[in-house]
Formats: structure tokens, C-alpha cells, sequence
């Protein structure tokens, strides 16, 4: 970007900035030139290259957005009453000075100055250009002038007028992200504009839809819009396979769960020491809000989200992520940093080029393999390295609740905010030993203890008892009397215990206002004494043993189900099934312990169901919480078997794609959907108790191997539709395992293995086309698969001839593509998870070995690549090529660590030593040389080889090394 300077003397002077340097304070100017004389991007910086102008045009929107304020002269507007014309009004750069020193010296003010020209800026050219829309809509601050340098107003002051010249929403013209608005909607807003140039009018929207593409002018205005329509959809495929949950659905279902969020029960935090001292110490970029079970945590994190999202709207990115253990999607590490990456694109979504150079290689399995943690750490890292991130909020919700790789995430925390000054991040979870003990290690960190805010916090909670006792006297018309005493003993008994409150408030809404008295005097403190007295009366209930068995299920279950899928697992008294008003009466009869979300049953707060697991497990799980997994499997089996069939969706074409798959209502997946999942799940977690060894399903004929013979093409397409395939391959997996080994399954064993194979195989494809399961999935597969033989009523009809297969699997598990040019070298990690290829395209690709996704792609050298080699330990990766050199990368993040440079031609060879410290290479120069694997330094130089030397290995002890050599012309042969 250039900037212009005027210096103290009234000169200006320009200067070029790039991405990372640093940028002063700086105002945009935007006008129109008259017709016939505008200047093109392209004129501007003519003579300074094609790259500058690609760079110039798609990093334009980025640079408004950036300015403090963008100053728009409209030379076709007069505030002096005079008639205005289309003609050039003269503009020079001692306009753009005196509207800048107008903006200094006068008082502002957003009263329409005349109204003569209302009329005159409802029509004015501004608003007609392709180019101007961007100028308008990116920066935070836009102001008007007119010809004569008179202030009009600003896009604040001025919203209806611009809403209603561009058709453009008023809340874009406040600021709310543009990815929030459709793709149909963003494009009718260039739709009545005119550039000079036709490719322009497509060229103008790459920022508003933060896409970076290649300029080909002369290539039509229809071939740009193309262009444009096809990054748009690689790019929002992109964001939808990246999204797990929306954040921002999850915040508004926690407060429409509890209740609503009360403003008057979280500012007192706005004012707190330790608050302002993390909003404004550089040192402090780290918050810590810790407090028992039930202090209102969450909540209390709502309203800051809410006071940030007002106070940074236009400067700053805030992304937020709440941790449920209660449901599979949102408890875990890998789930925190896919929900806070995804709210950051969303927000700017340049950033989503950092995701793109990994996901473009390997697709959705970015995502769901093996080492998406690492893929996402070294992701999240880039993304906020970024020199264009705009300030950043970070918000992480109950990481006590993060069930799966939460030291994992607490290292990436304490690492990313004592190392990234632009971002500030707040946590919060209970007072566990165990996060204090990773928080310690930081210096950043600011800790907010609510149990040593216990002024603040009871005030608070006070402030929502007032709150949730005059909904009670509203809806049960209490007298003043009754009203006061039920204060006085909520406020008595809370001990700042919010939860606490809304529990109790429940028990209260159905109860007649004369009872009241006595059922408050039922009513203990203290959360666990309160489980108590709720489970005991449910034991009361005549309904008792069916609540046991809805409580039971939603305790055992990996996410939140819902009442179609409850119906499967659970019997159902007559009438009932199907009937949502009675489904929502029967979970209303558990207590206080669910709640229930558009269909969605889940725990009301996680330490519901701690409760139950802990102090109810007996009741429960009379013979073990096993038996509730092998009766959720076994209904999982029977409602699977009940339900599917072939093209459930009626998609009827075979090349049906995935993307273009729209749930259906009613949904004839709606009771199965769970089940299709997780099915295995609960089958391998009732396996692990002892008392499974006598289980039929372990044995042939059992329900496993029926479902497999009879519906397991149906299944995989139920995966796809439930975009579930990659779970599906691990499903199959694990039953494999768990099979062998086993007696009296052999056939079972060839069976699942057939069917493991059989995924494996066909993965990609059914995966992107649901109904490929009964088309190339069957005609490609060996003549003598079991999966083919016994599904060979479903092969197509239409295909007459079909294609020569082989008989049965070969040893060929996967074909891994991905490289542009012939693959020299490949070897596994020694732990087996990976796999590494080197390629004459200079790059080495590195491959989840079970799934065969592609994880990263390692660049840097600039010739053929032909050797890799992994460390003993699999953490580190070595990679020879004929550019000379020989690279030594961080396997697991992909960065290259060393680069080794002492050859005078081509390397051929690498290999570690088994105790790790050293590596050799061979190389076309005729030597073998030694190196320290930890500093890079040669420590000899073998010479001997009277030709080139192809091949380098080290004995097992690591005290000796082979090198082979010879050519076609002269043999060595040593």
C-alpha cells in the first residue's frame, strides 16, 4: 500500500508499505471522476507490473477496513443551494486538504446542513460506481463532503438516506460481518453499479466476499462472474466442513436454557480490578475466571461477550467457544479450536487462506483424522501470526467441561498468550488443580476468583433472585407479603450459588401460591443437597421407572439426543411416540435435571449429571452402567435395521453430490440419525466390561453380523447423508479389532474385514455422492467381495457390460494422490501413523497412514525431492533433493528446522542414525557426509566413491554406515 504523507511545509510525499510493516494512523479518500475521465486501478500503477496490481486489487477491502476513516467528496453535491451537475468539479488535492482540516477544526455534527442537496446525494455518481461499494462498506468510519468541503454527515448519521440509495442492509452499514449476508444478497449490491472496465464489477467484490483470485482482464464480464461463483463455493465448503457448531447458536441456546441473560447480574465484572487490569495491560493478556459449580460462569461470560461485541463491533474480532462435556461436539480440544477459527473467518475471512493451504490437499479429513490437532495448532498458529489479524478476543467457556486433550489445550493457551501481544484471551472453569497447575506456567495471566469476589457475586445474585421472583409473583400472583418472603429465603439460602436459584425457582412456577410457604421449607441449599431431594422425588413418582430410563440413556449417550431418537432407546407408553407435547411432559416429569431445546434433550448443567452418575449410579445402573450401552446399541441395531433403505433421500441420480443435500422434513433419518453414529460406540464401551465375553454379539449369527449382511450399504449411505463416512471407517475399525482374536467369530471377522475394506476403498466416493454405494462402490469391488455378493440385487441394471475386477482385495489398502509429478521416496513414521512421500514437484507430502488423508504438504526446496527419511522417535522428518541440500522438518507442525547446505550436487540420500543424533546423506558430489541432527553442523565428510553415491544406511547400533554407488557409464560398485 502506498501512503501519502504532508509534511509541516504543506509538501506531500508517498510511501510504500507492505503487510508487515508498521502502520501509522491513515485516512482514505474516495471520489468519482467525471464521465470519460476516470482512472482504472490499472492506470495508476501502470508500469509497476501485473503482480502489484493482483496484490493492490485483493488486498484493497483489507486496507479500507484498516483506516481510521475514509472521507468521501462528492463533487456532484452543493450545500450551496446552487443546481448540481455531473460536470468535474475541479477536485485538486487542496480540497482533499481543506476536508481534512474541516474535520479537525469544526465541530461535528450529523444535522443535515441544507436540504437542498438531499436530492443531489440521493443521486450523486458516488453511488453508482462498482468500486465505491467497498470504500463504502469496509471502512468503520465514513464521512461525506460536498463540493465545496462542507461536512454532509457520515454513515452513522446518514444510514436511511444510503440504505435506501443502495439497497444495502443498515446493519452492514454498521459494521456486522458481510459473511452473515448471503451470497445472493452481497452480489445485488453491485448489480446497479458501472465500472470502465467490465471485469472490474466482479473485480470489486473479491474483499466484500473475501476472495482472492487471479485478475484476467480482457476475459469478460460473464467468465469473472464464473470465476468468482467457483472461490465462493471452494471457499464455503471450506468453512462447512470447518464448522462443527456455530458458537454464536451455542450462546444463544445456554441463555435460552437458563433463562435469558440478565444485564444487571454480570456488570459488576465491567468494573472489577482484575477486568481492567486484563483490558489494559499489555502484561495482562490472559484472564482467568474461576469458581465453584453453579457461581453463574457461564452467563457472566455471555455478558462480557455481549459488552466486547459493542465496545470492539468495528475494530476488533471477538470469537468465542463453550465447552458442554455432556455433548460429543463441543467437548473436546480440537472442537475449541475448529468453533474459534471458524467465528474468526467469519468475521475476516481473508484469514481463511491459512486453512486453505492445507485443506485444499486434503479435503474434510482435515478435519476428523488422526492428527487434525496438530494440523490445527499449526493453522491457529499462522492465523494468528497473521500481520493483517485486527485486534483479537479470544473467549473459552468451562475447559473443565473439555473432556478429551484438555492439556493439549491448556498448553496451546498459555504458549499462544504469552507469544501473540495482538490477542487477549479469557477462560474460565471450575477450581481444579489441575488447570492452575498449566496456568501457572504463564506470566500473562490474570486471575479472577468469584468465591474472593463474594461482594460482587452476591449482588449479583440478588440482583436475578428480584429478577426471578417478580416472574413468580407474576405468574402466580403472590401478594406483597408472599413475595417478600420468598426473596428473603432464596437470598438466604443462594450463598451466591445462581443455579442454585433457577432450580429452585423451577420447583416453585408450578406450585400454588399458599403452598409455596411449605415447599420453600423443603427446599435445601447447597446444589448436591438439591439433586437429593429432586431424585428422591422422582422415586416417588408411579412413573418412576421410566424417568430411570430416560435418565439413564441421556447419561450414557456421546451428544444430546433428540425425541425422536429418545423414542428409539427408550419404550414408549401407547400414544405417546410420535406425540411431541406428551415426549416434552414425560421429560418435564425428571426434574430438574434436563432440558429440552427444539427437540434437543440434554442436561441442564453439567453438574446434573455428575450427580447422577456419582450419587444415583445405584438407582441407575442397578447392574452397571454397561448394560445401558449395550441396550442403546442393541436398540441402535433394530431402529437402523427398521428405517433404512436404498436412496432414503429420493436423490435417484448415482452422481447425486453431497453438497446439494438438504435435509429433508419430516426426516426419514430423524430416529436413526444417533444411532447410525454411534452405534459402535456404545457396542465397544459395553465390551469392556467382563461380563460382555458371554455376549451373543461377539459370536456368528448375532445382530452385528444380520445388520452387516442386510443393511450395511444402506448404512453407508445413511453416513453420507449424516456426513459421517469418516466416523464410519473408524466404526469398522474398531470392530475389527475388537474382533480378533475372539472364539466362534471367524466368519464374522471375514466378514467385518471385508466390510472395513470395503469403506476404505470407496471412502471418497460415497462420501461425496451418497448413492456411488451401490454403483461404483459395487461394480469396482473384487468379484468375490462379501460386501458385493451379498448386495448384488442392488447393482446397477443399466450397466450391461461391467468393468474386469480382480477376484478378491489385493494387498493395495489406499492410493494416496496428490502430487503433481512422479513420487521418488516414501517411508513411515516408526510409530505408524504417518506416512511421507517425496516427489519431483520439490514438495513432500506427509499422509495419516490409516485414513490416507493428506495432512500437510512440506515446500521449500526448489528441486526434485528424492529421499525422506523419518527420526526413531517420528518427531522429526529428513528430506534430500537435487537442489543440493537436505531439510530437517518438525514432523508433526511441518516447519523446517535446518536446512543443511555443504553438497556440490544433487542429494539422493538421508538417513537417521537410531539413537537420533545423527543423519547422513549421500549425494551426486561423490561423498557421504555426517551431520549433528540437533545443530546442523558437518561432522565429517566420507570420501571414497569414485561415482555418484545413490544410497546411505546406518547399522542398528548406529556405529557403522553402508553407502552404495555405481552409474551406468562407470560402475563402482563398492
Amino acid at each position: 500500500m502506498r501512503l501519502m504523507f504532508r509534511n509541516a511545509n504543506g509538501e506531500y510525499e508517498h510511501k510504500n508499505l507492505k503487510d508487515d510493516d508498521p502502520i501509522p494512523s491513515y485516512a482514505i479518500l474516495s471520489h468519482t471522476w467525471s464521465e470519460g475521465q476516470e482512472v482504472t486501478f490499472h492506470d495508476l500503477i501502470d508500469g509497476a507490473g501485473k503482480s502489484e496490481l493482483q496484490n493492490a486489487i485483493n488486498s484493497m477491502f483489507r486496507w479500507y477496513r484498516k483506516a481510521t476513516r475514509c472521507y468521501v467528496y462528492l463533487s456532484d453535491v452543493s450545500t450551496t443551494g446552487r443546481k448540481t451537475s455531473d460536470q468535474w468539479a475541479g477536485f485538486t488535492w487542496e480540497s482533499a486538504r481543506r476536508i481534512g482540516a474541516r474535520f479537525t477544526t469544526r465541530k461535528a455534527s450529523d444535522r443535515l446542513a441544507e436540504c437542498t442537496w438531499e436530492s443531489a446525494f440521493q443521486q450523486s455518481r458516488w453511488f453508482t460506481r462498482g468500486w465505491t461499494l467497498q470504500e463504502l462498506l469496509a471502512p468503520a468510519s465514513v464521512e461525506f463532503f460536498s463540493r465545496e468541503g462542507e461536512r454532509l454527515g457520515d454513515k452513522d448519521s446518514l444510514q436511511q438516506q444510503i440504505h435506501e440509495i443502495t439497497g444495502v442492509p443498515k446493519s452492514a452499514l454498521q459494521g456486522v460481518p458481510l459473511t452473515q449476508f448471503s451470497n445472493k444478497e452481497r452480489f445485488s449490491w453491485i448489480e446497479y453499479r458501472q465500472t470502465k472496465v467490465e471485469e472490474d464489477k466482479v473485480y470489486s467484490l473479491l474483499g466484500i466476499f473475501g476472495i482472492e483470485m487471479h485478475l484476467r482482464y480482457g476475459e469478460g464480464l460473464g467468465s469473472a462472474f464464473k470465476r468468482l461463483e467457483e472461490e465462493i463455493e471452494k471457499l464455503n465448503k471450506c468453512l462447512r466442513d470447518l464448522r462443527s457448531t456455530d458458537p454464536n447458536d451455542d450462546k444463544k441456546r445456554i441463555e435460552s436454557t437458563r433463562g435469558g441473560l440478565l444485564e444487571d447480574s454480570y456488570r459488576w465484572i465491567l468494573d472489577n480490578l482484575d477486568f481492567q487490569r486484563w483490558r489494559n495491560e499489555d502484561q495482562s493478556r490472559l484472564l482467568w475466571i474461576k469458581g465453584d459449580p453453579g457461581k453463574g460462569k457461564t452467563m457472566l461470560l455471555c455478558g462480557i461477550i455481549n459488552e466486547m461485541e459493542k465496545s470492539i463491533a468495528k475494530t476488533g474480532l471477538l470469537s468465542y467457544f463453550f465447552c458442554q462435556a455432556t455433548d460429543s461436539r463441543i467437548n473436546n480440544a480440537t472442537a475449541v479450536l475448529r468453533g474459534l477459527m471458524y467465528m474468526l473467518v467469519c468475521q475476516q475471512p481473508s484469514l481463511i487462506s491459512h486453512i486453505r493451504k492445507k485443506y485444499d490437499h486434503a479435503g474434510k479429513g482435515l478435519f476428523e483424522d488422526t492428527n487434525t490437532w496438530v494440523a490445527l495448532v499449526e493453522i491457529f498458529t499462522d492465523i494468528l501470526q497473521d500481520p493483517n489479524l485486527n485486534s483479537t478476543y479470544l473467549i473459552i467457556d468451562a475447559l473443565d467441561e473439555c473432556v478429551t486433550d484438555l492439556p493439549k489445550l491448556l498448553h496451546f493457551i498459555v504458549q499462544k498468550s504469552s507469544t501473540s501481544s495482538r490477542v487477549n484471551w479469557i477462560i474460565s472453569g471450575r477450581n481444579w488443580p489441575s488447570i492452575e497447575k498449566y496456568l501457572d506456567t504463564t506470566t500473562q495471566k490474570v486471575r479472577l476468583c468469584l468465591e474472593l469476589n463474594e461482594h460482587s457475586v452476591s449482588a449479583a445474585v440478588s440482583t436475578y433472585i428480584q429478577f426471578k421472583v417478580d416472574r413468580l409473583a407474576e405468574r402466580n400472583r403472590y401478594d406483597n407479603a408472599m413475595r417478600v418472603a420468598v426473596k428473603r429465603y432464596l437470598e438466604f439460602k443462594a450463598n451466591g450459588t445462581f443455579f442454585w436459584v433457577a432450580l429452585v425457582c423451577q420447583e416453585l412456577a408450578d406450585t400454588s401460591g399458599w403452598k409455596v410457604q411449605e415447599k420453600l421449607k423443603l427446599l435445601p441449599p447447597g446444589l448436591n443437597a438439591l439433586y437429593q431431594r429432586m431424585i428422591d422425588q422422582i422415586w416417588k413418582l408411579g412413573d418412576a421407572e421410566f424417568c430411570k430410563r430416560i435418565l439413564a440413556v441421556i447419561s450414557a449417550v456421546y451428544r444430546p439426543v433428540t425425541l425422536d431418537e429418545l423414542a428409539s432407546f427408550v419404550d414408549m407408553p401407547d400414544g405417546v411416540s410420535g406425540n411431541d407435547e406428551a415426549l416434552s411432559e414425560i421429560i418435564g416429569l425428571c426434574g430438574s435435571f434436563l432440558t429440552l431445546q427444539k427437540r434437543t434433550i440434554s442436561f441442564v448443567h453439567q453438574s446434573a449429571k455428575e450427580f447422577l452418575l456419582k450419587e444415583a449410579s445405584n438407582a441407575l445402573f442397578p447392574s452397571g452402567i454397561g448394560d445401558v450401552h449395550y441396550s442403546i446399541f442393541s436398540r441402535s441395531l433394530q431402529v437402523m435395521s427398521r428405517t433404512l433403505r436404498r436412496d432414503i433421500y429420493s436423490l435417484r441420480a448415482p452422481g447425486y453430490p453431497i453438497e446439494k443435500v438438504k435435509q429433508l422434513y419430516p426426516d426419514p433419518l430423524a430416529a436413526s440419525r444417533y444411532s447410525c453414529i454411534y452405534w459402535v460406540d456404545h457396542f465397544c464401551k459395553w465390551n469392556s466390561n467382563s461380563r460382555a465375553e458371554q455376549g451373543v454379539d461377539l459370536r456368528e449369527g448375532s445382530t452385528i453380523e444380520i445388520f452387516i449382511k442386510k443393511k450395511y450399504l444402506y448404512w453407508l449411505e445413511a453416513l453420507s447423508l449424516c456426513r459421517g463416512i469418516s466416523g464410519g471407517v473408524a466404526s469398522m475399525t474398531k470392530l475389527e479389532v475388537l474382533f480378533q482374536g475372539r472364539p466362534h467369530t471367524s466368519a464374522l471377522l471375514k466378514l467385518v474385514h471385508d466390510a472395513r475394506r470395503f469403506i476404505m476403498y470407496f471412502k471418497r466416493a460415497i462420501e461425496q455422492s451418497p448413492l456411488q454405494a451401490y454403483t461404483s462402490a459395487l461394480v469396482f469391488s473384487p468379484a468375490y467381495s462379501l460386501i458385493r455378493r451379498l448386495f448384488k440385487e442392488e447393482e446397477p441394471k443399466w450397466i450391461k457390460t461391467k468393468p474386469a475386477v480382480e477376484d478378491n482385495w489385493n494387498a493395495c489398502l489406499q492410493t494416496l494422490e496428490g502430487h503433481s509429478d512422479g513420487v521418488n521416496s516414501v517411508a513411515f513414521s516408526p510409530d505408524s501413523a504417518r506416512l511421507a512421500s517425496a516427489s519431483g514437484d520439490n514438495t513432500v507430502k506427509i499422509w495419516d497412514a490409516s485414513s490416507g488423508a493428506c495432512l500437510r504438504t512440506l515446500e521449500g526446496h526448489t528441486g526434485s525431492v528424492s529421499s525422506v527419511a523419518f527420526s526413531p522417535d517420528s518427531a522429526r522428518l529428513a528430506s534430500a533433493s537435487w537442489d543440493g541440500t537436505v531439510k530437517i522438518w518438525d514432523a508433526n507442525s511441518g516447519a523446517c528446522l535446518q536446512t543443511l547446505e555443504d553438497h556440490t550436487g544433487n542429494v539422493s540420500s538421508v538417513a537417521f542414525s537410531p539413537d537420533s543424533a545423527r543423519l547422513a546423506s549421500a549425494s551426486w558430489d561423490n561423498t557421504v557426509k555426517i551431520w549433528d541432527a540437533s545443530s546442523g553442523a558437518c561432522l565429517q565428510t566420507l570420501e571414497g566413491h569414485a561415482n555418484s553415491v545413490n544410497s546411505v544406511a546406518f547399522s542398528p547400533d548406529s556405529a557403522r554406515l553402508a553407502s552404495a554407488s555405481g552409474n551406468i557409464l562407470s560402475r563402482d560398485n563398492t
